[in-house]
């Protein structure tokens, strides 16, 4: 009578590790830098135009409000100038509060007490969701042709006419815009359809002109935790590469016509980082103008 054998009892099962989380960076940039290296500051302190009827590279930045446009203009002084400057006017204000740039204005950055460098920045209005709000992309249009003069005050109601006071009806090779250049913020979630068919309908007017084009992303510092951490991931970060890839889908341009560049914000003394990458797409910029120049006009 007596009872059978249980069968002894399988120890119990280790616990399972939890999956570790994807790492955000790649393991090797998928573009390479030559941090700190002066070669392009060099080479942009060494620039010179050939063409006789033109002084100068213009090169017109647009996007949507916030995208950093004016403190891109201040960020290239900074590291052409070596110190902290302000040639254009900046908000730090909420951007809902509308584009902080009114007029039409043109930024030279000194060279030295008696000279300016050979290329311009002009700063627009930023574009903004809907009609009747930001700057019209007739008059991004005329500005590239060089039709906008100085200090043009730009109107969200109604575009700029043959018969106003802002209307240049002689643009001089000089007046033309020679390279374009979109900005867009890298810390947006998605690009507002209404905004982006602005920025497609500018871009397409540029490539009937001829017009290079270009775009820098800002502000992904301020969306991923690796590059803020350390500038130099910038290339290794899986979301600043994702980005890159859906701006350069929804707007056409190609991937490598696109640089990622991070403006100065909070810093008090230059940064040998955030020079790098200002100067590598400055440089791009200006070889793309003097391209144009030297095949259109």
């Amino acid at each position: 009578m007596g009872g059978g054998s249980s069968s002894p009892k399988s120890p119990p099962a280790p616990p399972r590790r939890p999956t570790p989380p994807p790492s955000p960076t790649l393991k090797t940039p998928w573009r390479q830098v030559s941090w700190g290296n002066q070669e392009d500051l060099q080479y942009v302190k060494n620039f010179q135009l050939q063409n006789d009827q033109v002084r100068h590279v213009r090169v017109l930045l647009y996007g949507p409000v916030g995208a950093g446009k004016s403190s891109f203009i201040n960020s290239v002084s900074n590291a052409l100038r070596r110190r902290i400057t302000s040639p254009a006017l900046t908000n730090a204000t909420n951007e809902e509060e509308g584009s902080f740039t009114k007029k039409y204005e043109t930024h030279n950055i000194k060279k030295d007490a008696e000279q300016f460098y050979p290329f311009v920045f002009n700063d627009l209005m930023g574009l903004e969701e809907g009609s009747g709000r930001g700057v019209r992309v007739e008059d991004i249009k005329l500005a590239m042709m060089g039709h906008v003069k100085e200090g043009y005050k730009f109107n969200p109601a109604s575009p700029l006419s043959t018969s106003d006071s802002g209307y240049n009806p002689s643009p001089s090779p000089e007046d033309r815009v020679h390279v374009l250049v979109c900005l867009y913020s890298g810390n947006t979630t998605e690009i507002n359809s209404s905004v982006l068919q602005k920025m497609k309908a500018i871009r397409e007017t540029a490539s009937d002109l001829g017009i290079p084009q270009l775009a820098v992303l800002t502000k992904f510092d301020e969306a991923c935790p690796e590059t803020e951490k350390d500038l130099k991931n910038v290339y290794k970060s899986k979301l600043v590469k994702r980005k890159m890839g859906d701006l350069s889908s929804k707007l056409g341009i190609p991937l490598n016509f696109i640089l990622p560049v991070k403006n100065y914000s909070e810093e008090t003394q230059l940064n040998d980082d955030i020079d790098t990458l200002i100067l590598s797409a400055l440089r791009m910029m200006i070889d793309l103008g003097e391209d144009f120049i030297d095949s259109k006009l």
